[in-house]
């Protein structure tokens, strides 16, 4: 009977332990997930940003040794990304390919300009910036016209800084979810554990020890469950790596580590702070309020 008994116990405790850990693990696993939505976030909007093209139409009459020279510049200033020459007749024929005809056989000629695509780097592309970069090129007296879509860019940057704010307001609730979530899941284990408590405290042990044990083993839970959480995300990245390559997951794998770090740190810091409060209630309530 009594063996029968000390069975179910330990059963029932390491049942309370699964749930434990599941939780936190699903919990982090979520958490790494939205660290990976807002990193992502911002590599998609700086994808979309480089893409904005700069086309810097060149008068008829300049100079070869100038366009080289203007090309070989914006090459080298530190917010281009590329820059490469197009000439009217690669432009004409591009734009007849588009269009389906040659539009040269009824125009009877080409009407269509030497020019400069310049793709600026992603922390460039702002409204200000764009303006300040084309009202420079301008200036330059072989250059006829400097052109982008200035709505686009415009529309573009507000987006990302719409986006960038809620991305960070919805971070920050999911974390105190989190925190709220693995909190509940361990109050509920110490919870039963509530009579064990007060008996110790009652024949003197003193709540630094009664804690210890209680805080150590929940450390030990929330680093499983931050375990768990990491192989869960670790799959998902294969998984997004294998079907959407275009994603580059791997290749910054050190933004990577500090995010498979986070969630290990969090694991361990929620378990102990949420572990500490927990026992601390049950150890300032009288014994008649354990009931309740």
């Amino acid at each position: 009977m009594g063996k029968s008994f000390e069975q179910y116990q330990k059963q029932k405790l390491i049942s309370s332990y699964f749930s434990v850990v599941l939780s936190i693990g699903l919990v982090l696993f979520l958490l790494g997930i939205l660290g990976l939505l807002v990193l992502n976030t911002k590599k998609m909007a700086d994808h979309f940003k480089e893409q904005i093209t700069i086309s810097i139409f060149l008068k008829d009459d300049a100079k070869q040794s100038e366009i080289d020279q203007l090309q070989q510049n914006l090459l080298q200033a530190e917010h281009t990304k590329t820059a490469t020459y197009v000439s009217k007749e690669d432009a004409a024929e591009q734009h007849s390919e588009e269009i389906g005809e040659d539009f040269q056989d009824f125009l009877g000629y080409n009407p269509l300009k030497n020019s400069i695509d310049v793709q600026l780097k992603a922390d460039f592309v702002t409204p200000e910036q764009i303006e300040e970069i084309a009202n420079g090129l301008s200036e330059k007296t072989y250059i006829e016209e400097v052109s982008y879509d200035k709505p686009l860019v415009g529309l573009l940057s507000e987006n990302v800084k719409k986006i960038s704010f809620w991305i960070l307001v919805a971070s920050g609730i999911f974390t105190f979810i989190a925190f709220l979530l693995i909190n509940s899941s361990i109050r509920l284990s110490i919870y039963s554990k509530r009579f064990i408590i007060k008996t110790m405290q009652m024949v003197g042990a003193t709540k630094t020890f009664i804690r210890r044990p209680f805080i150590w083993t929940n450390v030990k839970l929330g680093m499983l469950g931050a375990i768990l959480a990491m192989a869960g995300l670790a799959g998902a990245l294969f998984y997004l790596d294998k079907n959407f390559p275009e994603l580059l997951l791997f290749e910054d794998i050190e933004v990577l580590a500090v995010i498979f770090g986070a969630i290990l740190v969090l694991g361990i810091l929620i378990s102990l702070v949420s572990t500490f409060f927990a026992t601390q209630r049950f150890l300032n309530l009288r014994t008649d309020e354990l009931y309740y």
